[in-house]
């Protein structure tokens, strides 16, 4: 692997294509890239997350998430590949009821600020479900394992959990959105 990757400039791309991880080659605007550049960003945005001070066990399940995302990206970059099992699946779902566990019911929609590190988390929820979707498309056209699919949806989930827990970590609370509020005209 260390040899393959010594050379980053290969000029194979000028043409508007790009390589998988099969040998083959496609467009660099098709649904398969998309997703998989998706992936990466949200791989991107999770790192400058774990810029931020973290609370020590989340820092270590944002490491193993962006493990699992590299996973992805490696099952999107082979066709017919599985990477993503449902284990990972069900680790997202364990990590959803243990942060879910402390924070108080939601009663109103909660706009994405608050702390740097919540404002951060609700960026890559928004880039989990735009990668989220292009995973939906792909497998529109293409057979795709399901786990892929289900551990994005359960991933964004997790994100605006992670959110709330951010604000509260951070010494503030969820910022409501307000309904009756005077917008300036």
């Amino acid at each position: 692997m260390g040899n393959r990757l010594s050379k980053i400039a290969t000029r194979t791309g000028d043409k508007g294509t790009t390589g998988l991880g099969d040998g083959s080659r496609i467009d660099k605007d098709a649904l398969r890239v998309h997703a998989m550049g998706d992936v990466d960003e949200l791989n991107s945005h999770i790192g400058m997350l774990l810029c931020e001070e973290l609370p020590p066990a989340l820092r270590e399940e944002l490491i193993s998430i962006q493990h699992d995302l590299f996973d992805m990206g490696g099952e999107l970059c082979i066709p017919g590949y599985t990477m993503i099992t449902d284990a990972q699946v069900l680790r997202l779902d364990t990590l959803l009821e243990k942060y879910n566990a402390d924070l108080p019911a939601l009663k109103d929609f909660i706009l994405p600020a608050g702390s740097r590190g919540a404002a951060i988390a609700h960026v890559c929820r928004t880039v989990c479900r735009r990668a989220e979707r292009h995973i939906v498309s792909l497998g529109k056209v293409e057979t795709l394992n399901d786990a892929p699919r289900q551990y994005m949806n359960r991933l964004s989930d997790l994100l605006f959990v992670l959110s709330r827990v951010l604000n509260r970590f951070g010494g503030g609370s969820d910022v409501l959105w307000q309904k009756e509020r005077q917008r300036d005209l």
